[in-house]
């Protein structure tokens, strides 16, 4: 059985780890608006320095695959296949929506937060739905429990991925519901000479 997870999310306006060795459960949230990228990989060191290990230490990675912040997805998804193919073990995607639900009997709805007054919104029953987004006020995102605080997504996260780790077999991929703000330009791509 897998004991020993690191999980990790940039997804939201903070960098939050996770390390469970055994029955020891360690959580760091380090609330930033930007520098994620710059700020993972020495967040991630320290954790796992101060509790007396190192990177070949780790059975498996898991990590936040959104709804949330376009870049920080990519950051945090990005970073877990890389450390999953370096140090050879497993990554474990984990949406939000599914860690801010963890533990809760079914049938249940799970909300995050997105951006415009709305909310990510998922229902976990026997067949498990596809998300979609709504306004916050809407009856269905009135419905759901409230939405867990990072230090209880970040766990959340870890604890999926450590029991999904033994049998995990796909890479990590970000999860968007929505699609990007950002658009392709309009005018046509400068021709290049030879």
């Amino acid at each position: 059985m897998t004991t020993r997870v690191l999980a990790f999310d940039t997804a939201s306006a903070h960098c939050a780890a996770c390390l469970i060795d055994g029955d020891t459960v360690v959580v760091r949230v380090d609330p930033m608006a930007k520098g994620q990228a710059e700020h993972l990989m020495p967040m991630l060191e320290q954790v796992l320095s101060d509790n007396g290990l190192t990177w070949q230490d780790l059975d498996a990675i898991g990590v936040g695959t959104g709804p949330g912040n376009f870049t920080g997805i990519r950051i945090s998804v990005s970073a877990a296949r890389g450390l999953a193919l370096g140090l050879d073990i497993p990554a474990v995607g984990v949406t939000h929506l599914e860690a801010q639900v963890h533990g809760l009997p079914r049938p249940v709805v799970a909300q995050v937060s997105a951006p415009r007054d709305q909310v990510y919104v998922q229902t976990f029953a026997d067949l498990i739905s596809t998300a979609v987004l709504v306004p916050a006020t809407s009856d269905i995102a009135q419905a759901a429990p409230p939405i867990v605080a990072p230090e209880t997504m970040i766990k959340n996260i870890a604890s999926i991925a450590r029991d999904r780790a033994a049998n995990a077999t796909d890479r990590p991929a970000p999860y968007y519901v929505r699609a990007a703000d950002a658009a392709p330009p309009r005018d046509a791509a400068p021709v290049l000479l030879p």
